[in-house]
């Protein structure tokens, strides 16, 4: 069994410490960053890998700094054998470089394809028929390091990112033991990622501004479907629903369906008031199936109509 140092932030990470703990390998300890004041009382809440450690009897370590002297020394005197990283900060050198067998990370695409911050969200808003999880040994530059292994999943044309983010923390979390395993045996050979993207156009996973999230009505219903359906539910795509007196109420959409209505002009919009909305877009109609008003809850279209009356003079920009 490995003596492992496990490094996490998210509930996406919860699943790999999870199976490692399970299957009997030896948790040193677990790094998280320090516990977050949120909602109206500040209250300090900690990261869904902490609140599992603490539930486990793990011991954890919360540095505000990762080149902090005293925390490289407590892992130094750990002495672990593999550092897991799932979905947490960037390491400096001198973490990485610690544990005999490596410190690998898990990445939720098929690098070298989709280096980045949010690889789920890019995946599906370009379109992409599959994506996956891979396990790479880290290196100087972010997302860069050898490969260990993969495995690949497939995107249905309706899955959102949320969908797909569950499936791949499942995934993630089997292909974090395996790698495990095969570091511990010696039996993985790490494969340079200039090798393997030869020949290969990459596409980029940068973060999201704000402005990133707006939809853009003039292109394509497909695109449009996509762009929603990779931001949905978190962080969510939105648009601004204009009235004939010019009011502007920002719309947060999370489910789209494509029609066969051909449009011409974008953002215009096509309701009985009750049952849909379809808005133009640059070739056809697109109907909203579930949104939010600022300020309100997330509905379905039906209950957003009884509530709000919109009508075909009313636009989207």
């Amino acid at each position: 069994m490995q003596r492992i140092v496990f490094m996490g932030t998210p509930e996406f990470s919860v699943p790999s410490l999870k199976i490692l703990l399970d299957a009997g390998h030896q948790i040193l300890a677990v790094v998280t960053p320090p516990d977050r004041p949120v909602g109206r009382g500040r209250k300090l809440k900690a990261c869904p890998v902490k609140e599992f450690a603490v539930e486990n009897d793990l011991p954890v370590l919360q540095p505000e700094k990762l080149r902090n002297p005293e925390f490289i020394d407590t892992l130094r005197k750990l002495n672990p054998d593999i550092l897991v990283v799932v979905a947490f900060r960037m390491l400096p050198e001198v973490v990485w470089q610690l544990p005999k067998n490596g410190t690998f990370n898990l990445h939720s695409s098929l690098l070298p394809d989709y280096r980045g911050a949010a690889p789920m969200n890019h995946a599906i808003i370009n379109g992409e028929k599959e994506s996956g999880v891979t396990t790479f040994l880290l290196d100087h530059e972010i997302d860069t390091g050898k490969i260990l292994f993969k495995e690949k999943v497939a995107i249905s044309d309706e899955m959102n990112v949320g969908e797909l983010h569950d499936i791949l923390m499942e995934k993630g979390a089997e292909l974090v033991l395996k790698t495990v395993n095969a570091l511990e045996s010696g039996q993985v050979v790490p494969v340079d990622q200039n090798t393997v993207a030869e020949g290969q156009k990459l596409s980029p996973a940068p973060k999201f501004t704000k402005e990133d999230l707006r939809i853009d009505w003039k292109k394509n219903a497909v695109d449009v479907h996509n762009f929603v359906r990779g931001l949905s539910p978190y962080p969510a795509a939105f648009t601004n629903l204009i009235s004939p007196d010019k009011d502007a109420y920002i719309l947060k959409v999370y489910k789209t369906t494509l029609t066969e209505k051909s449009s011409t002009v974008p953002g215009e919009t096509d309701t009985d008031g009750k049952s849909y909305l379809h808005i133009a877009t640059g070739d056809k109609y697109i109907s909203v199936d579930s949104l939010q008003l600022a300020g309100k809850k997330r509905m379905r279209i039906t209950d957003f109509l009884r509530g709000f009356s919109v009508s075909n003079d009313w636009k989207m920009q």
